[in-house]
């Protein structure tokens, strides 16, 4: 995989991608037919696969202060299109130059001149440019004047569901994981480092590997069946888990927390990556009024979750 930076400067040998253009946040299944599309035109025009996107996302340049959304780090975001077959991203760096460029200077200095594109591939509601004035109509005006194809899929739909971040965003704040993963085609994940916690876990039986959601999108609060793949380190490998994602009102904390107990396992992961993924909510968060009651909850949360997972095969 490639990553290209900035649109003025691309070498000439990865100028003549074919690209899908959007942020593709969670790389659902809509996503993956734009991604499907590309590819084929790619390979018929004997090209590299790419995606144009823009880091940070251009939400949050706009609205910096509105709480996180982001349903993938951008790292995930990049393995899992190369795992599609994307050769080549053009994560261009959302700035006041991007913010306040016309529709037509885009096109124009970024697609034809800068990226080389060869085709572009958008989403039917794909806009873009200054005031969001340019959309796929646009781009076909000015493709053929400027030597690239255009193409444009249309609306994808699960049933009366349309594939969309924004619903899935939404399901996954009602905790409806399964029902997001319908949508996405995979396991929502979140994929971040182990942080050094309070070690309280240990002392009560059920150790955890504490995580920050850093920029990830804040799920409904409460317990959940997961799945967890450790990517580095001698304990690289795939678990089942149970985790909370809280405020711990137990114990008066107010920071929000990602903290998961591995079954069997008692490994020493600090620091490690981990990507923790959501597979079914298992209850509200609340809050105990000691620790035996805590303990016997969580005894039986992870029966529910060992439960549940040992069903996924």
């Amino acid at each position: 995989m490639q990553i290209i930076r900035h649109y003025d400067d691309v070498q000439p040998a990865l100028q003549g991608a074919v690209y899908a253009i959007g942020n593709f946040d969670g790389v659902h299944l809509g996503h993956q037919q734009v991604i499907a599309r590309t590819r084929q035109i790619a390979e018929e025009k004997g090209a590299k696969t790419g995606v144009l996107m823009f880091e940070p996302h251009p939400r949050q340049y706009f609205f910096p202060d509105q709480p996180f959304f982001r349903l993938m780090s951008f790292r995930a975001k990049a393995r899992t299109l190369g795992q599609f077959g994307v050769d080549l991203i053009a994560a261009l760096p959302f700035d006041k130059r991007l913010a306040t460029m016309e529709a037509e200077d885009f096109i124009r200095a970024v697609l034809a001149e800068g990226l080389g594109a060869s085709h572009v591939v958008v989403g039917y509601d794909f806009r873009f440019g200054k005031g969001r004035k340019g959309d796929g109509a646009l781009l076909e005006k000015m493709s053929s004047e400027l030597g690239f194809g255009v193409s444009i899929v249309d609306e994808v739909k699960k049933g009366e569901e349309t594939y969309s971040s924004t619903r899935i965003r939404e399901m996954l704040a009602k905790g409806e994981p399964r029902a997001a993963a319908e949508l996405l085609g995979h396991w929502w994940t979140v994929e971040t480092h182990v942080i050094k916690g309070d070690q309280r876990g240990r002392t009560i039986g059920f150790p955890t590997a504490n995580l920050s959601l850093e920029d990830h999108v804040q799920p409904a609060f409460g317990v959940y069946a997961v799945k967890v793949e450790i990517e580095d380190g001698p304990y690289k490998g795939t678990y089942n888990g149970v985790a909370n994602v809280g405020r711990r009102p137990t114990f008066d904390k107010e920071d929000v927390l990602l903290e998961v107990h591995i079954f069997d396992f008692d490994g020493d992961i600090y620091g490690a990556h981990m990507a923790v993924s959501f597979i079914e909510h298992l209850r509200d968060e609340r809050k105990f009024d000691g620790l035996d009651s805590l303990k016997a909850q969580i005894a039986a949360d992870s029966a529910r979750a060992r439960e549940i997972l040992a069903d996924l095969g």
